[in-house]
């Protein structure tokens, strides 16, 4: 077994998005080679109503699948195919988005104003971009969630993990995507297949993921963490991107440590994408806006 060392370590970075959106982005429009398949992640938490109650009124969507994870609040969404509906504290709604979609997002929070939630976008591949879109909503009980003897739990959104798989299926490049909690000083090892990209997203308490291709030292009284086991320190809104190998180890903080933890297969596909849009060659870009512009971007 060989732990993934922390490739790199980064704060998400304020942001304005849709009418006027207070956010924080982890990654995005920038250079995909290390996040392949997923282009962009954005988290949207926020205590302030009239940060994003402006929300995103109706924009399109080509190429790509949106994946929003609320945590507190409510995103009410609607389409130009008559879909609409609401998710809330704990639901997930994967959108592909396929050969063409118009619609709007628009945020709402919880009796303390809360607005707390991610949006991940994860492209299609090439024979995919064209599919016709479609919506997978799932309800926070229909989402599994493991508790191991340790008390680490693992809520699972898409894909296979200790034994359960997540309620999200037919996605093409089969992604995971999972919620860990590790209690306060413990630590947990978590298996990643080794031919993914994966990276992980802290967004409550800290912890330090192990940096070397051994396994993690032991910390010992009075002295702290081995100066061989490098470990990288994380705490809210850090996102972490993980070289190669089989499994990703953490040692939980004083609080514990939550993060998102995602991976998938890359795509390793030519990416031409300007704002909302994700396609392979500048031509289909071109066309998809051409499209936007003469009414035609709609399919049957």
């Amino acid at each position: 077994m060989s732990i993934r060392p922390v490739k790199r370590l980064v704060k998400s970075k304020p942001t304005l998005e849709g009418a006027g959106v207070h956010l924080r982005r982890a990654f995005g429009f920038g250079d995909t080679a290390e996040t392949d398949p997923f282009l962009l992640l954005d988290d949207f938490r926020n205590e302030r109503p009239e940060d994003y109650l402006a929300g995103f009124p109706w924009h399109p969507h080509r190429g790509i699948e949106t994946i929003t994870y609320v945590l507190a609040g409510t995103v009410e969404h609607g389409d130009s195919i008559g879909n609409h509906g609401a998710i809330a504290a704990g639901d997930v709604q994967w959108m592909t988005a396929g050969s063409g979609i118009i619609h709007q997002e628009m945020p709402k929070g919880d009796e303390r104003g809360r607005m707390h939630g991610f949006q991940l976008w994860a492209n299609l591949p090439a024979a995919f971009k064209m599919t016709k879109p479609r919506y997978q909503e799932v309800k926070a009980p229909d989402i599994p969630a493991i508790t191991d003897d340790d008390g680490t739990q693992v809520r699972i959104v898409c894909g296979s993990f200790w034994g359960k798989r997540g309620p999200v299926d037919g996605i093409a490049a089969d992604p995971m995507y999972i919620d860990v909690t590790v209690p306060p000083g413990k630590r947990k090892t978590l298996p990643v297949e080794t031919t993914r990209h994966a990276f992980a997203y802290v967004f409550e308490g800290s912890g330090k993921f192990c940096n070397a291709s051994e396994p993690l030292a032991v910390p010992t009284e009075g002295v702290g963490w081995s100066d061989t086991a490098l470990p990288t320190e994380a705490d809210n809104r850090s996102l972490l991107l993980f070289d190669r190998g089989d499994e990703l180890t953490v040692q939980a903080g004083e609080h514990g440590i939550r993060f998102l933890l995602v991976s998938g297969q890359p795509l390793r596909e030519p990416v031409a994408w300007y704002g909302p849009i994700v396609m392979n060659t500048q031509e289909q870009l071109r066309q998809a806006f051409d499209e936007l512009q003469h009414g035609t971007f709609l399919k049957k």
